[in-house]
């Protein structure tokens, strides 16, 4: 199981959707948000079309031209690798929506939302707020392969307070699978994963797995 989330786009879920089709892996659609704030959001959802939605809402609130020379292509490709089309917005930039409201839209369109990499000093929750806000109503907190869940739950004593998972946070394919959180689950599917992320019918958020080292 994994999740496709691209920074301030989904324009390419839909192609590893189709990819994976008939392949036994599950793919969960998404997006990683920037909020003005500048931390970073993960939106998983039950269906492209939900991902979709969200990308609109912040195609809207999303400022400024991408600069390849700078920051390179940012390619939208089918099924086969092929490309369709170069994103010419900022992708990399920051939207004008506030963190609670990205939160707020992420569950009006039935998706999970995740703090992004709450471990790094930069575009993390608590690097940029200081703090997760009592109403922010986060579903887990994400650890980036640089730690572990041990060591964010002795930093961050409000990180006790939230399912933690783990993921490769891959920018290249190399990266991906890189590190890998382990859920009891009764089969890869969305609504699993949302019972696993709350602990219900015994579903559960069991271990984060770095293959090739210690962790």
């Amino acid at each position: 199981m994994i999740a496709i989330c691209d920074h301030n786009s989904a324009r390419n879920v839909a192609a590893v959707v189709r990819a994976a089709s008939g392949t036994g892996l599950s793919v969960i659609p998404g997006i990683e948000v920037t909020t003005s704030e500048e931390a970073h959001i993960l939106g998983l959802f039950p269906s492209v079309e939900a991902a979709t939605a969200m990308q609109d809402e912040v195609y809207s609130r999303l400022f400024g031209q991408n600069d390849e020379k700078v920051f390179g292509y940012q390619v939208v490709v089918d099924e086969h690798d092929m490309v369709e089309d170069l994103d010419e917005r900022l992708l990399i930039g920051a939207t004008t929506i506030p963190t609670d409201r990205v939160v707020a839209q992420i569950h009006e369109l039935g998706g999970l939302a995740v703090a992004s990499h709450v471990d790094r000093d930069g575009f993390g929750i608590f690097s940029q707020l200081g703090f997760i806000p009592s109403n922010l109503k986060l579903d887990a907190l994400e650890v980036s392969p640089r730690s572990t869940f041990e060591a964010v739950r002795e930093r961050r004593v409000q990180a006790r307070q939230y399912a933690l998972v783990s993921s490769s946070d891959a920018h290249r394919p190399s990266d991906i699978g890189a590190v890998r959180t382990l859920a009891r689950m009764a089969e890869p599917t969305f609504d699993e994963l949302r019972k696993a992320l709350s602990g219900l019918d015994g579903r559960a958020i069991v271990g984060v797995e770095a293959p090739g080292s210690e962790r």
